[in-house]
């Protein structure tokens, strides 16, 4: 939307957020509410959508350094006009005599003054953030997933004019489209204010789309294929530049950025561009040595040597049996201890302990303290 139209909306309010939130905190809170109120999770639900399309608008401004400050000086200036009855604007009750959001317009819209042009200035289009879940397989491999986005776009019968098909808007003739005038203020300076014709927009609709009703704007939702590269972390945030809002007037379109959830995985885990596994190994395998073979992700076993006298917890490398073509598997042994020996096993442990006799690996622990 435009950022003439900020003022009347309180973004703080659409996020449950105060005025003073640190951006942690507003990103926080739009997640949660976008989570739940998500098109693909309320089907068919036209509150949630609406309120969905809410939430987006007010986390692309407030998540914007500068669209962040920019709302709230207007915001600011909104409060003093609306708080100032005797502010001169003409109207009833302490009323201004047109749509305050128009006075934004005026005043960051580019106007000048009487008898020259009004040109809108080109503007970017609203930077978007959406979310998206994929296997750990998808993560680590590479995939393209489509993703339903709901935005506030040019209106697709009118395309943004405000008119009617088949009319177009006519500048106006009092300020010659810049959407100001120039009045006297009763004192030595004159006043410049919001042309009281076209209600400073520098156009008139005279037969408003039927499908935007005159504004120019309406929802819009959209598929996009978005190709998430090998090898993604859970938590990443991923920048598709130019996938974002409509730009208006010729300006670029805003920027798209998903964040990535990753589902994770029943065997394997990720550090960095390793795959690391744990496998268990017997007592014997780990005090004699032995060869053993371990799963991979897309592939055929691995073939790991344990050494003879290798300990738990000690990890090997399995090189190029990783994610993508750089990583590799690590691979960390548990010695596994049975919970149910048979009269055999139990024969063989009692003659290892008689064979070990009364040393201890706990004998060093005393001896570091006496």
């Amino acid at each position: 939307m435009a950022a003439s139209d900020w003022a009347t909306k309180d973004f703080y309010k659409v996020l449950g957020v105060k005025k003073d939130a640190s951006a942690d905190e507003i990103k926080k809170a739009y997640r949660k509410l976008a989570r739940d109120n998500h098109p693909d999770s309320n089907p068919g639900n036209a509150a949630a959508e609406e309120r969905f399309k809410e939430i987006s608008e007010a986390y692309a401004v407030l998540s914007s350094v500068d669209k962040r400050k920019e709302y709230d000086e207007q915001r600011s200036m909104f409060g003093q006009f609306r708080g100032n009855p005797g502010g001169g604007f003409g109207g009833r009750g302490g009323q201004p005599d047109f749509d305050v959001s128009d006075l934004f317009g005026g005043l960051f819209g580019g106007g000048g003054g009487r008898g020259r042009s009004r040109r809108p200035q080109p503007r970017k289009g609203d930077d978007l953030e959406t979310e998206a879940t994929m296997t750990f397989d998808q993560a680590v491999e590479g995939v393209t997933l489509p993703l339903r986005m709901t935005s506030d776009e040019a209106c697709p019968t009118c395309h943004g004019t405000g008119a009617k098909p088949g009319t177009t808007p006519k500048v106006c003739t009092k300020c010659q489209g810049s959407g100001m005038q120039t009045g006297a203020s009763g004192g030595v300076f004159a006043m410049t204010e919001p042309c009281d014709l076209c209600r400073g927009r520098g156009l008139i609709v005279e037969h408003p789309c039927d499908t935007c009703k005159g504004s120019g704007r309406a929802p819009s939702s959209r598929t996009l294929n978005v190709k998430v590269p090998a090898g993604v972390k859970d938590g990443q945030r991923i920048r598709l530049k130019g996938k974002g809002g409509k730009g208006e007037n010729g300006g670029p379109n805003g920027d798209l950025f998903v964040v990535v959830h990753v589902e994770p995985h029943k065997l394997f885990g990720r550090k960095g561009d390793h795959l690391t596994i744990t496998v268990p190994v017997t007592f014997d395998e780990a005090a004699l040595g032995a060869q053993i073979q371990v799963p991979t992700l897309d592939g055929p076993p691995v073939r790991i040597k344990i050494p003879a006298g290798t300990p738990s917890g000690r990890t090997f490398r399995a090189s190029g049996k990783g994610a993508g073509t750089k990583g590799d598997l690590l691979v960390t042994v548990e010695v596994q201890v049975p919970t149910e020996l048979s009269d055999d096993e139990r024969a063989a442990v009692e003659a290892l302990r008689a064979a070990r006799g009364s040393t201890s690996p706990r004998d060093d622990l005393f001896e570091a303290v006496s």
